[in-house]
């Protein structure tokens, strides 16, 4: 009867180890499944691996502008196509009109802009801007046989084109408009500065005004003629959307590499920016 008890005893001892060993095979497992079935985390300040599409107005040389191909290109282009090089980023450009482009960026459909955008308090409320990399001022011009001058633009004695959202469209308003020097009507918006300027050589504005080294080639070989600047000393930075602060870190560095490699000075040198 003892023998009996004993045997049982022994019997059950066994299988509960056999139980146990098997449970933890199981469990052992079920771990190796899930830690390999894991994707591994992005490594911190990473940027995720995606074609970026890149906001540039068509039509702002020497910044960016689309050539007859159908190719961006530009001061700015280039330096981005250097910076992704750099980063790893792929990257695309997309035309976008002006006046839509930060809507488009908050929107996502495209993911930073990077086309002489002027860094002002309003714009900043809605995107996020790199720290600045170039300065640029406003200038006027005018028709060869204008008797017109910059202090008849100042007190408010013209009708003046210019490209709807831009910031000499700001400047007017504030300076002139606001301070009732100027009607409303006496500005004309287009969608870009060349159409403002054709108008002007048709006579149907008085004077231009725009960022000086865009105005300086859209005006070339017209019958046109600078007749002062304002100096606004307008700052350029990249815009990002405010919920991509890595996209932005990764901008800003590249752009500080960019300037401190003999291709910043190259690119000066091919665009004539100074």
């Amino acid at each position: 009867m003892i023998s009996g008890i004993n045997q049982l005893s022994m019997t059950r001892n066994f299988l509960s180890y056999a139980l146990a060993a098997v449970l933890i095979t199981l469990l052992l497992l079920l771990a190796g499944c899930t830690s390999s079935s894991s994707p591994a985390a992005p490594a911190a300040g990473s940027v995720p691996d995606k074609t970026y599409i890149v906001g540039i107005d068509g039509q702002y040389q020497p910044f960016s502008y689309i050539d007859a191909s159908g190719t961006a290109q530009g001061f700015d282009v280039d330096a981005m196509r250097w910076i992704a090089e750099r980063k790893g980023l792929k990257v695309t450009f997309q035309a976008t009109a002006w006046d839509g482009i930060i809507p488009a960026l908050q929107a996502k459909k495209i993911d930073l802009i990077y086309a002489g955008m002027t860094i002002t308090p309003e714009r900043a409320e809605q995107v996020n801007f790199t720290a600045p990399y170039w300065e640029v001022n406003q200038d006027v011009v005018a028709r060869t046989d204008s008797p017109l001058t910059l202090d008849d633009v100042r007190a408010g004695k013209a009708i003046i084109g210019t490209q709807s959202g831009c910031t000499a469209a700001i400047w007017i308003d504030k300076n002139l408009i606001a301070t009732g020097k100027m009607p409303q009507g006496n500005l004309r918006l287009y969608d870009n500065t060349p159409l403002a300027v054709d108008d002007l050589t048709s006579g149907r504005v008085d004077a231009v005004m725009y960022d000086d080294l865009v105005l300086k080639d859209i005006i070339a070989n017209k019958s046109v003629k600078k007749i002062g600047n304002i100096e606004t000393k307008e700052e350029f930075g990249v815009a990002v959307r405010k919920s991509d602060p890595e996209l932005l870190a990764t901008i800003n560095d590249g752009l500080v590499q960019l300037k401190a490699d003999p291709y910043w000075q190259e690119l000066i040198v091919k665009y004539k920016m100074k």
